[in-house]
């Protein structure tokens, strides 16, 4: 949990005297008892914990799903571990999730204390808030604007933000992972405060990639030294070791701009009735017949944050990985588009009518999504209650974990896991089996409420994709070609490390049908102005 902030500390006069101020405050945490056991029950089974730090030095801080995949295989589908006085649990198996965060939600779907969560400006988060009122009233709230019927309203602005992702492919086929982070914001943002973005230099965007990027990086379990020894929070930035006061001063600055500046915009755009029809106008129309409108507001931020925090940067996540996975797997690419083209005969461009018809387009979706799921790790869940769950002993205030990652690489249900193969989601009949559960999307009351939307802007840009570009690997200077390594970031949200390729036009005729449809959108301007 703490490797990579031990090797920092002990290279420095400063960190070294900080390690020896606290060393005695680190004893005394590492040596406080386990929490006693009343039913008699084990601990599930794990490493062997080692004198005075436990299993401190066990958990991974790099890539932990890998370690924690091997663990299953050695100690079995439920790992349990402890250190600085905190239990901690993963989850190996679909069953174990399934049982305790979806059978037994009523004590798991509280979230771990993160000290870095408030540290940096981000309590606002509903994914991150802790089980109780206040989650269940924004959750309530979010649910009415995106259960499945309402994220239909989202298709003409998701279609028309991925056929601009078309279209600059087109013009800058090398850029392609700039377009399709731009275009995974640039929905997130029209949808939820009717804002166009700029492709470049937007302050809206950049401003909130930056937040979004500290805050995954440091709400990781084990990312942080904060998240193991919370008293560090209280420290004055100017003491040995708090240089991460200055880090989450600067993100505390940005996430302020992420709930202000956008939520200002909308408001202005009503005042001067110029506004475009989204999430936050929406919640601002509502909260005007409330008694008192200003003690909402800032739960409309909250909530327009959130939005865009957890709807951008995970589609950006699942759609650099369908980029890696059609650029790596030729055959089953190629069988895609062969499926798209005898649909729409090639003479135009897919729809979402069209999913039904296209059955191995699902099937490569579905692959995509468990091959490198977004969120390895998933969120980690808390136990509000001591539990008993397969004759082990699960204490009250356990970090819980779903390893995703392992649950993707049951070799039983998903043989050959690490090869690409939307073929393992046909039944021997030929048709598409039940297997269509997307564990990115989460587990029991956490379950992600902007799932549909989501699930509409990923498909939609692998079908469309697909239909209108071919992919082959790039060549250096002497004409080798460049294989793709297919490497991913240790975040919280996955993504992949951006790698070369060659896109281009899937044949000559795609070529019109993406330049038609900048006519296609500037008719549905003029359209929405008339």
């Amino acid at each position: 949990m703490m490797e990579s902030f031990i090797s920092q500390v002990f290279t420095t006069t400063a960190g070294q005297a900080f390690v020896v101020a606290f060393l005695p405050v680190v004893v005394i945490l590492t040596l406080k008892p386990s929490k006693p056991n009343p039913h008699g029950a084990p601990f599930p089974p794990g490493p062997p914990p080692r004198l005075l730090f436990g299993n401190l030095w066990d958990f991974p801080t790099v890539q932990p799903w890998l370690i924690y995949t091997q663990w299953k295989k050695q100690y079995g589908d439920i790992v349990y571990g402890h250190a600085m006085g905190q239990h901690v649990i993963i989850l190996n198996s679909l069953k174990a999730v399934t049982d305790l965060f979806e059978k037994r939600s009523h004590i798991y779907s509280d979230r771990p204390v993160l000290p870095m969560r408030d540290v940096l400006g981000w309590e606002f988060v509903l994914g991150l808030m802790y089980y109780g009122d206040t989650w269940r009233k924004n959750r309530r709230i979010l649910h009415q604007k995106y259960r499945p019927d309402a994220a239909l309203a989202h298709r003409p602005t998701q279609m028309k933000k991925v056929h601009e992702l078309l279209r600059n492919i087109l013009a800058k086929p090398e850029s392609f992972v700039d377009h399709y982070k731009y275009m995974a914001a640039s929905i997130i943002m029209a949808t939820v405060y009717g804002y166009e973005s700029a492709p470049k230099g937007d302050p809206f965007l950049d401003n909130a990639d930056r937040a979004i990027t500290i805050m995954t990086n440091s709400m990781f379990p084990g990312a942080n030294i904060v998240n193991a020894m919370s008293f560090l929070k209280y420290l004055p930035s100017w003491f040995p070791g708090s240089q991460f006061h200055s880090e989450a001063q600067g993100c505390r600055s940005l996430t302020r701009e992420m709930l202000d500046l956008p939520y200002d915009f909308v408001k202005k755009n009503m005042a001067d009735g110029v506004a475009t029809p989204s999430l936050i106008s929406a919640l601002l129309e509502e909260n005007e017949k409330a008694k008192d409108p200003a003690e909402e507001v800032d739960t409309i931020k909250g909530l327009g944050a959130t939005a865009f925090s957890a709807g951008a940067d995970t589609v950006a996540c699942a759609v650099g990985s369908f980029f890696h996975a059609a650029a790596a797997n030729p055959q089953p690419r190629k069988k895609a588009q062969e499926e798209i083209i005898r649909v729409t005969g090639g003479d135009r461009l897919p729809t979402f009518e069209d999913r039904p018809s296209l059955p191995y387009v699902e099937a490569f979706y579905r692959e995509v999504m468990r091959w490198r799921p977004s969120m390895p790790m998933g969120v980690a869940h808390t136990s509000t209650e001591d539990d008993i769950y397969e004759g082990y002993f699960i204490p009250k205030g356990s970090t819980i974990m779903s390893n995703i990652w392992a649950i993707t690489r049951d070799e039983e249900k998903y043989p050959d896991p690490d090869s690409f193969n939307p073929d393992r989601f046909f039944t021997a009949d030929g048709e598409l089996n039940e297997d269509n559960t997307i564990l990115t999307f989460g587990f029991g009351r956490r379950l992600c409420i902007g799932r549909h939307a989501a699930d509409a802007s990923v498909w939609a840009t692998i079908v469309s994709v697909l239909a209108v570009f071919n992919f082959e690997n790039e060549k250096d200077s002497h004409g080798n070609v460049i294989p793709i390594e297919g490497k991913y970031t240790d975040a919280l949200i996955s993504h992949v490390i951006p790698f070369k390729c060659s896109i281009r036009p899937l044949y000559p005729e795609a070529v019109a049908l993406i330049e038609a449809t900048a006519m296609e959108n500037s008719c549905d301007l003029r359209d929405d102005e008339l």
